[in-house]
């Protein structure tokens, strides 16, 4: 009988450059758990299939960085706001602007769909909440009562409330027929950062900076009960489909909440780091979280979460997936929602409706159109996921398959995963699951350790270093005892080179420092390049060590840099792309994007001006600079392509690298 694989609870599924600068916001399909839509700094909406590498289709028409996104539950229309307070809708599946919605003065930072009818509401730093009318391109209502910006909101599943959390430290619940407000929630000590209503009772959920998750009773209007001692500021929280527990995104783990009373199912350590947005779909969580450019998807098996306050299952016990048991069935503990009942003759869509209706007769809606585009980059997947729905299908959808579990890493990771968090609260217990262990595989010769061929910047101990390393070899079992002098000679044997190779870069660095004082930048870095050793043949002429130092220090204030100092640099940079450590890579590509961003336009610009006439020295230097820089990108161009293949953290930063170095091809 073959052994069941220990299969992993969470997982990194992929990680993509989603811009071509900074990601600024990011949003989850609710509906399928399988769209994402990418907002950036570069002022388009991106949109992409979980797990899939290609980007399916680009929405471009916003002049300042897209600060909020939202998709609608069919996932057939999107809504994006921008730094400047311009709301744009488009069609997913007519692949084209819809509407553009202008009125707030600040930067967007929150918006939402109504559940059953055509309207939007919008959040702004202005404090103002604005519901629009997507048919007709109008603002309906404006809610006046927050003091700070408006960071989330949150329609009712009935559609009849509006939900609004704040930098102010409130939470707001708005009636929308009424168009007042009905309930202010204190009680948070910072900036309110989410909230979510229970999809069946009159509940509401809010997490803050302040480190806390609040429940709130809709109907009797005060707080149910307050889980505190979160690791850090609340940014994500979602319901389960049955409303049986409340997951936090917390800083790389997923936390299970229950409020009545509070307590906490389970800690699920996932190394997301700070999760934006979460979704569920085939028993499957899944978490999106962005740095820069770069954007992660994560995955976690619900079946193998504890989500209420039954005893979990041992997975020792039975390898097969983990079946959550239903909780007994008993009278909710408040009031439900009552969802309009819709029927075939209502339009539910805007491009339902008639296209004079569809169409404003304006000539900025023609402006709009004009200005806006749905670029589809990936026609294949555009396809499958928008225009089947333009057809009426006699079979009933194809569910989507759940993504499959990698196997666990080894013993000693899985049973670390098991591990409940150290931050979390000694009242809130985490059940401790074991771990199958791998079955012994019997070889004849042991098989080499081979070194990785990037070294972490995180790794904590030198590779290839043990303890027994030091020691010398015992080849009589019985004879396991050391005398203590053995054992310290073996370990002073390094010693006396480590002491010297750490003085030699010592005296380097000392030098670097008094050419620094003197403020000349170059001819700081110029001797931190030529330094001189006279120690061990592991430091070389060019201290690579000394150089990362320095470009650390330098990255950090951009007007440091010149162009002169370009050609300098750009050799070594070179050379630290190269470099088996992780850190040297790092330093080397932020160098690199600096150097792209702030002087190629200026490089290109010169190489193509024609002559001057007469004689400019001044020009010639700058042209012959340029032209220098210009042979070193090139050169440098070919090994950023060879490397932005690459999976992880490199890659990303190498296929970052290589769209900014497009124009030199």
């Amino acid at each position: 009988m073959a052994t069941p694989v220990v299969t992993k609870t969470a997982w990194k599924l992929q990680e993509i450059v989603a811009h071509a600068s900074n990601v600024s916001s990011l949003v989850l399909g609710k509906g399928s758990g399988r769209l994402l839509a990418t907002g950036g700094d570069d002022c388009r909406v991106n949109l992409w299939s979980i797990n899939k590498p290609n980007c399916i289709m680009s929405l471009t028409g916003h002049t300042s960085p897209v600060e909020s996104v939202r998709l609608n539950t069919p996932e057939e229309l999107i809504v994006a706001g921008s730094q400047s307070g311009s709301i744009r809708v488009w069609d997913l599946e007519a692949a084209k602007i819809l509407r553009t919605l202008v009125g707030h003065k600040a930067n967007i930072c929150s918006l939402d769909f109504h559940p059953y009818g055509e309207f939007v509401a919008s959040g702004s730093q202005d404090t103002n909440i604005k519901l629009w009318d997507i048919r007709r391109k109008g603002c309906v209502f404006r809610y006046r009562g927050h003091s700070q910006a408006v960071r989330c909101l949150r329609f009712s599943p009935d559609g009849k409330w509006l939900a609004s959390a704040a930098d102010d430290h409130t939470v707001k619940l708005w009636d929308l027929t009424a168009g007042k407000m009905m309930s202010e929630f204190p009680g948070h000590t910072g900036p309110v950062n989410v909230v979510e209503f229970h999809p069946n009772e009159y509940l509401l959920a809010s997490g803050s900076s302040d480190r806390t998750i609040r429940f709130w009773d809709l109907e009797k209007f005060q707080v149910v009960s307050c889980i505190e001692g979160e690791p850090g500021p609340v940014r994500s929280v979602l319901f389960n489909p049955d409303g049986c527990c409340l997951y936090s995104g917390c800083q790389d783990s997923l936390r299970v909440y229950g409020w009545e009373p509070e307590r906490c199912f389970d800690v699920v350590l996932v190394n997301w780091g700070k999760v934006a947005d979460l979704a569920i779909c085939n028993d499957q969580l899944i978490g999106v979280a962005f740095s820069q450019s770069n954007v992660s998807s994560y995955v976690v098996d619900l079946t193998r979460v504890t989500r209420t306050g039954a005893v979990a299952q041992d997975p020792v016990q039975d390898s097969r997936p983990l079946a959550q048991q239903p909780p007994p069935p008993s009278a909710p503990l408040r009031r439900i929602y009552e969802r309009p009942s819709t029927t075939c003759s209502k339009p539910q869509r805007v491009k339902q409706n008639s296209e004079s209706e569809r169409r404003s007769p304006s000539s900025e809606d023609d402006r709009d159109e004009r200005e806006s585009r749905a670029e589809i980059q990936n026609a294949e997947d555009y396809n499958e996921i928008f225009q089947p729905k333009n057809s009426i299908s006699r079979t009933p959808p194809r569910r989507s398959e759940p993504f499959p579990a990698p196997p666990e890493d080894d013993m000693a990771t899985a049973k670390e995963a098991a591990k409940p968090s150290p931050a979390m609260d000694t009242q809130l217990p985490v059940p401790n699951l074991e771990v199958l262990p791998w079955p012994q595989v019997v070889t004849s010769t042991p098989a080499p350790k081979a070194e990785p061929a990037i070294i972490p910047a995180t790794r904590n101990e030198p590779i290839g270093l043990k303890a027994s390393d030091f020691l010398p070899a015992v080849k009589i079992p019985q004879q396991t005892e050391l005398v203590d002098e053995d054992a310290m000679s073996q370990i002073r044997k390094g010693h006396d080179t480590m002491c010297v190779v750490l003085t030699s870069r010592h005296k380097n660095l000392d030098s670097v420092r008094a050419v620094w004082t003197t403020g000349d930048i170059k001819s700081s870095l110029t001797g931190a390049l030529f330094a001189q050793t006279s120690v061990d043949s592991a430091v070389a002429i060019n201290d690579l060590s000394v150089v990362v130092d320095l470009l650390n220090i330098v990255n950090q204030k951009a007007s440091l840099w010149k162009l002169d100092l370009c050609t300098t640099v750009l050799p070594q940079i070179e050379k630290l792309l190269q470099s088996k450590y992780e850190s040297y890579v790092q330093t080397g590509c932020t160098s690199l994007k600096l150097i792209l961003q702030r002087f190629l336009p200026l490089i290109t610009d010169i190489l193509a001006a024609p002559p001057s006439v007469g004689v400019d020295i001044s020009r010639e230097e700058r042209l012959h600079k340029c032209r220098l820089c210009y042979k070193q990108l090139k050169s440098i161009s070919g090994l950023v392509r060879s490397k932005s293949g690459l999976s992880g953290r490199h890659g990303s930063a190498f296929r970052e690298l290589h769209l900014l170095m497009a124009s030199l091809d």
